[in-house]
């Protein structure tokens, strides 16, 4: 099993390689692919399911048009996810995602702990009447700098930065949303509707406002050129 934060690469691969070309993700794409490792679902399941999907899809007598969204395979995805963990029974999911987020040099996490302080602290993010981003991008930076110092210092755990990476990253997020324009998070979701048109059949309402939630986040951040502070994107 390949590193546990190659996640979103090895599905980009695999989806390019099975479409034929090296066609860039989507912000959709992105995000689907982040509600997917919020669900838990291994990157084993969406691996098949991206294979499943286009099998299906070579079958077809005709195939004018190009697969041009990995929301196509979603469902195979959670098909595949369902089928794993029922011939999963009595494992212990959590300790094999631990056993797999090994390989991680202290140096180049609190580098990039480092890199997105650096970011925060120059941020500039819309503020409204008693809510404030840019204190709140502040304060991460901080808290990011002191995670950093401390992975050089003590032996830390990924799986417990990681979970305390997350929960900034959602408090951030949050008041984010809170501070910005009304005109432009309607604009953010109605884009977000637009490109989730095409596959709304194919997946469950839950995993769709979960997509619009993290699609909305993506576009925020990009907007505002704010990183994203997981270790999956080391």
């Amino acid at each position: 099993m390949e590193n546990y934060f190659n996640y979103f690469t090895e599905i980009e691969e695999r989806f390019q390689r099975r479409r034929g070309s090296t066609l860039l993700l989507s912000t959709l794409d992105w995000a689907l692919i982040e509600t997917w490792k919020d669900a838990g679902i291994p990157l084993e399941a969406a691996l098949r399911g991206i294979d499943s999907a286009f099998d299906r899809y070579d079958e077809r007598p005709t195939r004018s048009k190009k697969v041009n969204s990995l929301a196509y395979c979603a469902q195979e995805v959670l098909t595949a996810a369902e089928e794993m963990k029922e011939a999963a029974v009595g494992t212990n999911r959590s300790e094999d995602a631990a056993s797999r987020a090994t390989g991680f040099e202290p140096a180049i996490v609190a580098a990039f702990l480092r890199r997105n302080a650096a970011l925060l602290d120059v941020a500039k993010l819309p503020e409204r009447s008693g809510i404030s981003p840019n204190a709140v991008a502040r304060e991460t930076a901080q808290t990011l700098q002191q995670l950093a110092t401390q992975l050089e210092t003590t032996r830390t755990r990924m799986e417990d930065l990681e979970r305390h990476l997350t929960m900034l990253e959602e408090k951030l997020f949050s008041i984010l949303l809170a501070a910005a324009s009304d005109e432009e998070v309607l604009s953010v979701r109605a884009q977000a509707d637009r490109e989730l048109a095409p596959y709304r059949s194919k997946m469950p309402t839950a995993q769709i406002g979960q997509l619009q939630k993290q699609y909305t986040y993506k576009r925020l951040l990009e907007r505002y050129n704010l990183p994203r502070l997981s270790l999956f994107y080391i």
